[in-house]
């Protein structure tokens, strides 16, 4: 049995009785790393040298009063689009390959860090999160660990996998359009998007500022909830983070929801969504129904506009926050360039990936003059009739429930060369950002494929707690997140 297979909470209660060791954690990550991520493809840095020295403090103070962060030991991947102070940080693109030394810390490093937890190193993703496959990295893709012919999802595909295939217990990714919840539903993982603003973004490398939110990805929902305790909060480096008090997460996991209100969205159980996908989401609804909650059917009329709204907004916000990579302060500087314009040009045409330049080309375009009015303006108008329509259900009712993704995870180059067909991939995950409310995906079932399906828990502002009661019982009630994956398939 791994080490990883226990609690949070449990590992916490073995190093504080000298059953184990940091040192013990470490190894177990280390090894597992060493064992399957020529596989997986989860991480692109590690941090060994610095974690093993912060393992030999941390194990002086087991049993200590001065011990007691509430990760204590605890070991951890973050998306290497998430600053880390003199290690090596990417965003998984060319233009920040020799970003070796950055100068600081981002407030969830810093957070976590305080926690006594220990970084392992950082994990893969879509360059700059641009993408639901994790096959726009531009150093390798990554592989579902539950059949490695299969992606894992995006942009968060490394922080998904890791925690998946045993390589840490838990992962920090960033979810613009879905890219925790995405990745988490395809490798049967735990994975929330808290409300905008209650996770500081300073020192997350933006891609879309309005949209970019920070969150763990557990193999369990209590693990979930002690990890967004210790990163939410204000934050004065980012005028966007929320002065809401953080609660206690983990009281809220009574298992307890009778007379939970559920509202189902009949648009996120329409055409395109699988069969299975479907048949695994009205299980589940029965498994709430025997546990005292009740649901209706309701309708998000404006969520067919939500993928047009979403990739004109992003990719706005995209071609503005990009402009600073430019061969001048960091980053790659073209080594052809024989003039100023020559070096602009040039760093950012060999530094940036397909994806990213197709995004920043939609961005430019959508902002332009003659456009703006056409483009940008109309999707902030529907952006405003999407949240509209969250706020008057969730006025209603507790949560919303419906399927994390449209269908299971698809196979390695199924869809590279259509970028249309993979936007839509989101189409079930994007209204939540666009709408700004918390969203979790839980394991919910199984493909024909023994692929993992997601369940998409949303709820009210800042109302995360609601959210993790919610999932934390449907867990309980079900098996869905002890079953581990077999790392077979393609090598």
């Amino acid at each position: 049995m791994s080490l990883f297979d226990y609690k949070l909470s449990d590992l916490q209660e073995m190093l504080h009785k000298k059953e184990i060791s940091v040192n013990d954690l470490l190894d177990e990550a280390y090894n597992r790393i060493s064992e399957v991520d020529g596989d997986v493809k989860a991480f692109i840095t590690l941090n060994e040298e610095t974690a093993r020295a912060r393992a030999k403090e941390l194990d002086e103070l087991r049993g200590t009063p001065e011990g007691r962060g509430l990760l204590f030991g605890m070991p951890i991947g973050v998306k290497d689009n998430i600053v880390t102070k003199g290690l090596r940080t990417t965003a998984a693109s060319q233009i920040l390959d020799n970003l070796t030394d950055p100068l600081y810390d981002a407030t969830v490093v810093q957070k976590l860090d305080a926690a006594e937890a220990i970084n392992v190193g950082k994990l893969n993703m879509d360059e700059f999160a641009m993408g639901s496959s994790n096959e726009n990295s531009s150093y390798y893709a990554t592989r579902n660990p539950w059949n490695t012919d299969y992606v894992p999802g995006g942009s968060s595909g490394g922080s998904a996998a890791a925690v998946a295939a045993g390589e840490v217990p838990f992962s920090l990714g960033s979810d613009t359009g879905g890219s925790i919840r995405q990745p988490a539903a395809y490798c049967g993982v735990v994975g929330l998007k808290p409300t905008y603003g209650r996770v500081s973004r300073f020192g997350l490398i933006a891609f879309a500022s309005s949209l970019d939110q920070i969150g763990p990805l557990t193999r369990t929902v209590e693990d979930n909830a002690y990890i967004l305790e210790t990163i939410a909060g204000l934050d004065k480096m980012d005028s966007t983070s929320a002065d809401i008090e953080v609660p206690k997460y983990t009281e809220a996991l009574t298992g307890d929801v009778k007379g939970l209100k559920i509202a189902v969205p009949k648009e996120y159980l329409a055409e395109g969504v699988s069969d299975e996908v479907k048949e695994a989401v009205q299980k589940a609804l029965k498994v709430y129904e025997d546990m005292g909650a009740t649901w209706d059917e309701v309708t998000l009329p404006h969520s067919k506009y939500a993928l047009s709204t979403y990739y004109l907004l992003s990719s706005s916000e995209a071609s503005a926050n990009l402009a600073r990579f430019d061969g001048v302060r960091y980053g790659r500087r073209s080594p052809n360039a024989e003039n100023m314009l020559d070096m602009f040009k040039l760093s950012r045409s060999e530094g940036f990936g397909d994806e990213v330049k197709r995004r920043i080309m939609l961005g430019t375009f959508a902002l332009s003059s003659g456009y703006y009015d056409a483009y940008y303006k109309k999707a902030q108008q529907a952006r405003t009739l999407i949240k509209k329509d969250f706020d008057d259900v969730l006025a209603d009712y507790d949560v919303i429930i419906g399927p994390t993704t449209p269908t299971p995870a698809f196979k390695v180059g199924e869809k590279t060369e259509d970028p249309l067909t993979m936007y839509a991939n989101d189409i079930l995950t994007i209204p939540v950002n666009l709408a700004g409310v918390p969203g979790i995906s839980v394991p919910c079932g199984f493909s024909g494929e023994g692929l993992p399906i997601g369940l998409q828990i949303i709820g009210k502002h800042f109302d995360e707690a609601t959210v993790y009661r919610a999932a934390h019982a449907y867990e309980q009630a079900t098996d869905f997140h002890t079953q581990k994956p077999s790392l077979g398939g393609a090598k």
